[in-house]
């Protein structure tokens, strides 16, 4: 498993060492010991997968407020996705800023996404299934997110009108949400 650094503190692109020959392939799509050994301790409670089934879905931003804040390892086990996160980190070096980058069942890449970073992606592919482990439950009421097309972001996304939930249709501003994030370095 390699481990590469972004320019976002503790935002890492993970490349799964993939074995394959005739008969398809292995890998090791998690491993607790290896992310110990670069530093990263995190305690994975629940798996999540999601199915899109058309091309042009987009979910997010979304995020959780502490005391629910998650760390999330994301992945794309079928089709494509461009993954986008926001530094939500106050004082961070990389704050307000945006990451993304593709992610496939072709490439095996995936992505660690620590607490304090909102998150989305939009399927580049018909019937993409994402799947993500996180380190603290799911609670409603912490629940947030940020409209994806926020002009104070301007974030490029694949196209202008993808397909999203009513919940995400209504999302607020970047400016507008009270940010508890802050950077700890």
């Amino acid at each position: 498993m390699r481990f590469i650094s972004t320019e976002f503190p503790g935002l890492f692109i993970i490349e799964p060492r993939v074995f394959e020959d005739h008969r398809g392939y292995f890998m090791e799509s998690f491993s607790q010991v290896a992310f110990e050994q670069q530093g990263l301790n995190y305690n994975f409670i629940q798996d999540n997968h999601a199915l899109s089934r058309a091309k042009g879905v987009l979910r997010g931003l979304h995020f959780q407020i502490p005391p629910f804040a998650q760390t999330k390892l994301v992945r794309v086990t079928r089709g494509a996705v461009l993954d986008v996160v926001v530094d939500l980190r106050q004082g961070s070096p990389t704050y307000a800023r945006w990451f993304k980058i593709e992610l496939s069942a072709r490439n095996f890449k995936q992505l660690l996404i620590p607490k304090g970073f909102a998150h989305g992606y939009m399927t580049l592919e018909e019937n993409t299934e994402f799947q993500y482990k996180v380190d603290a439950p799911y609670a409603p009421e912490h629940d947030r997110g940020i409209y994806y097309a926020d002009p104070d972001l301007n974030i490029t996304w694949p196209t202008d009108n993808p397909i999203l939930s009513e919940k995400d249709k209504h999302l607020p501003l970047f400016r507008e949400f009270d940010n508890p994030f802050v950077y700890e370095g």
